[in-house]
């Protein structure tokens, strides 16, 4: 496949899990893949390579994307490498979860660093950046709508990324820029499973209609509909892929 003419997208936190599913999902739809991780080098090095071998065009770009200053050295280096970027896909988050009563000052800063500051530094970055006709699409959360104690300090991030969301595709007007979320429900991934009993998991995978957990798949399935041409009037939207859960 040649890579001359292709469309670049910036995944964030994509060394593994969704964002992974999400970057080899647009690679076999063609795009140039800057692929952003925080610290697992090995694990992007290795999806890099397995991109690369299936004749994409691949990059990594280490960032911490709490940091302004490393977003900017993160969109510079994709610009050098492979040229402006056309879809940012903002997926890069962390979750932990306890009582609101009972969550640690250090739990709120970072998940707010991360999940929030993360989102608004790359949106700030792509607002000047972004080539005209572009998307960004941001992940949010079903959990958001499903207030389950523990997530409150999780959903407050979720809820600001789809205020950010419906305010930023506003912002925008004139440039051709499509902003939306999805909103994953519960997903198999190894962060989802990991420390749940087998009886956790099947409750989770009896919640929703269709019963079954989410698949990484079905996330980066959405995500490719919001980025492919057959997105291109969904604007502003948050779109719940959870099996009918919420």
């Amino acid at each position: 496949m040649s890579n001359t003419h292709s469309q670049i997208a910036l995944i964030t936190g994509a060394s593994r899990g969704i964002g992974a599913t999400i970057a080899r999902r647009l690679a076999n739809d063609g795009f140039a893949i800057a692929l952003n991780y925080a610290a697992s080098a090995t694990e992007a090095a290795a999806l890099v390579a397995e991109l690369k071998q299936a004749g994409a065009n691949a990059y990594a770009v280490q960032a911490d994307v709490s940091k302004a200053d490393e977003v900017r050295r993160m969109f510079d280096a994709v610009e050098q490498q492979l040229g402006k970027i056309d879809v940012l896909v903002n997926n890069a988050g962390i979750l932990k979860t306890a009582p609101l009563a009972q969550s640690t000052d250090e739990a709120f800063e970072q998940m707010f660093a991360i999940n929030v500051r993360g989102v608004f530094n790359t949106l700030r970055e792509a607002a000047t950046r972004l080539n005209d006709g572009g998307r960004i699409i941001n992940l949010s959360s079903t959990t958001l709508a499903l207030n389950l104690p523990g997530y409150a300090i999780y959903n407050g991030t979720k809820a600001a990324v789809e205020a950010f969301t419906r305010v930023f595709v506003k912002e925008l007007r004139g440039r051709r820029i499509t902003v939306n979320s999805v909103a994953p429900g519960p997903v198999a991934t190894e962060l989802f499973l990991n420390g749940k009993t087998d009886e956790q998991v099947q409750a989770f995978a009896k919640m929703p209609p269709l019963e079954r957990l989410g698949r990484p798949d079905d996330i980066a399935g959405a995500v490719a509909f919001l980025a492919g041409r057959d997105g291109s009037w969904v604007n502003g939207q948050v779109i719940r892929a959870n099996g009918g859960i919420a």
